[in-house]
């Protein structure tokens, strides 16, 4: 049994909405993968990738919560806590935007609303890995204040793990 609290799965900011996964939110969750450059993925496959999302919120009190622009109501990504390559009690924070959104700040609005739900939760450290050529997402990370930790290699390359203490 956990020692946290669970991970509030609304969050709000000045431009943001960051809420739990819907069934509907499967197109664009393909269409967000796409831009990966692998293929878009197939509807069942993302209805699939967003019940696991849900059973595990449910499992681990943590979420990666899709976000909304408030006055646009329009999906532009997601953000949040994930195990990964991380540890529940020290979760690792992930993101991904629509390239759209990028350069706006979205992404850095959405970790600092993330970092203060895990801090509610009891967390007193995050863990976050950027792949080393990923410059936009470690300018991201220090806007909240993470810190480059070491550099690991894994079966999906070389990244840079970074922390974060919480209050």
């Amino acid at each position: 049994m956990s020692t946290y609290e669970t991970m509030s799965l609304h969050l709000e900011t000045e431009r943001l909405t960051l809420r739990p996964w819907a069934e509907s939110d499967a197109d664009d969750l393909r269409a967000l993968h796409s831009e990966r450059g692998n293929g878009t993925p197939t509807v069942e496959h993302a209805r699939a990738l967003i019940a696991k999302q849900l059973t595990a919120t449910a499992a681990t009190g943590i979420a990666l919560l899709p976000v909304q622009r408030r006055g646009e109501g329009d999906f532009i990504g997601y953000c949040g806590l994930t195990v990964g390559r991380a540890a529940l009690r020290e979760p690792g924070i992930a993101y991904e935007l629509f390239r759209r959104a990028h350069g706006r700040g979205h992404a850095a609005e959405a970790a600092h609303a993330v970092l203060a739900a895990a801090a509610a939760t009891g967390r007193t450290r995050l863990w976050a890995t950027v792949g080393t050529g990923n410059t936009p997402s470690f300018r991201v990370l220090a806007k909240p204040g993470f810190e480059r930790r070491h550099v690991a290699v894994d079966d999906r390359g070389e990244h840079v793990w970074l922390t974060r203490s919480l209050p």
